[in-house]
């Protein structure tokens, strides 16, 4: 419903500064009171059946009851409201409940600001200062936990039974149990779907990252609805791929190759890092495997007398490390490294960061859920040169995506 020019004319002829609008009496917070309180009173009179001040017979025994005043809470700061009674006490407001304490929208405030990392008492701090409202620590929890029904309900819900490419990872975050901090691992499975879009298909808490705990998740991931996946992006993690194999034995597994590149430079000094990272690089950057072996033996020759333990690690795991060899340009940069989930990640990370321990796993697992639905709204296109991609993939994988 639009507000005439004439009655903002008249609402605003007294003005004169921001303080007349916006301040601790201005005109919006008269105006929410006044509309708040002219709400209840037609809820009332609709809730009795007769007008406030009529005269005559009516319907009902029950009549108004004077008032009670109430502190609400919002977005510009709190507001005192008188709220209308009945004798009988079977009134029950609509636009502001018996045991309601903000305006709807409020808490929605707070959210926000608790998915982009802000402490319970940064929040408090932040409300105060910018809204002049207090709120305790305590109630920003109970508005927080009201997520944990939506969590539940996004980690049940039915999956697409085709990926083409998931990557899974893990993150690790430190939780106070029991007087002690220790480290605890939030797993994740982020897929491009057939659409070429990210989608999360999920996430989970574990003590530490292992192969058993994996192949628990990813059994999880078969029973809501996933049938086959056709590529699996992941880090070195030993036992990971064989746990991959053993639910979807179909599925190609890539190990991730930066993760493979970090492991290495670990036994490098400062020095020689640049010079060892190039030549891995002309590894992995090589057009076909024959010849990706080849400067494998190079890399052998030149550097295993220093690091040995290079040119072994990448040996043993060669199956697993070369499979985006055998794909066309447009498919090895979607999948030879774990950018997408390691982006994923870092923007986790900026939210986790403030806290030096959480105080229960269930917090932990709660922002991060909170942080990934503010990441996912940014995920609106397909990936680039998906198209291509698809096309190859349909070919290379024939009849298991969908016509």
């Amino acid at each position: 419903m639009a507000i005439s020019k004439e009655l903002l004319q008249e609402l605003l002829k007294d003005y004169k500064s921001p303080e007349d609008l916006l301040g601790e009496n201005g005109l919006l917070k008269q105006l929410q009171k006044g509309l708040v309180e002219a709400a209840l009173g037609s809820e009332l009179t609709e809730h009795l059946g007769y007008e406030k001040h009529q005269t005559g017979d009516k319907e009902t025994s029950n009549r108004r009851n004077g008032s009670s005043s109430k502190s609400l809470r919002t977005d510009s700061g709190t507001i005192d409201i008188d709220v209308p009674r009945d004798r009988d006490a079977s009134f029950e407001p609509k636009i502001v409940g018996k045991h309601q304490r903000e305006i709807p929208g409020f808490s929605d405030k707070i959210l926000s600001m608790y998915a982009r990392g802000m402490t319970n008492r940064e929040i408090t701090e932040h409300l105060k200062e910018i809204y002049g409202t207090e709120v305790s620590p305590q109630f920003i929890s109970s508005v927080t936990d009201g997520v944990s029904e939506h969590l539940e309900a996004w980690r049940n819900r039915e999956l697409e039974p085709v990926y083409p490419i998931v990557f899974f990872d893990a993150i690790v975050v430190k939780v106070r149990e029991n007087g002690h901090i220790s480290k605890r691992s939030i797993y994740l499975a982020l897929a491009i779907n057939l659409e070429g879009k990210k989608e999360l298909l999920g996430l989970w808490l574990g003590e530490s990252e292992g192969a058993k705990f994996w192949l628990e998740i990813i059994t999880e991931l078969k029973n809501r609805g996933v049938q086959d996946i056709l590529i699996a992006a992941v880090d070195g993690l030993t036992g990971f791929p064989e746990a991959i194999r053993t639910v979807f034995p179909k599925t190609d597994v890539q190990l991730c190759i930066v993760h493979a590149v970090r492991t290495s430079l670990k036994f490098v000094p400062y020095k020689d890092r640049r010079a060892v990272s190039a030549d891995l690089k002309l590894i992995y950057g090589a057009p076909t495997e024959e010849i990706a072996l080849t400067r494998l033996d190079d890399f052998s020759e030149k550097w295993d007398e220093k690091y040995p333990m290079i040119s072994k690690s990448w040996r043993t795991r060669w199956t697993d490390l070369v499979p985006f060899l055998q794909y066309p340009p447009e498919i090895r940069k979607v999948i030879y490294t774990t950018n997408a989930i390691e982006s994923m990640n870092y923007s986790i990370r900026k939210v986790t960061k403030n806290r030096l321990s959480f105080p229960s796993s269930e917090s932990a697992v709660k922002l991060v859920y909170m942080a990934l639905q503010n990441i996912e709204k940014k995920w609106t296109m397909p990936i680039r040169e998906w198209t291509q991609a698809l096309n190859y993939l349909a070919i290379k994988f024939e009849g298991r995506l969908p016509v």
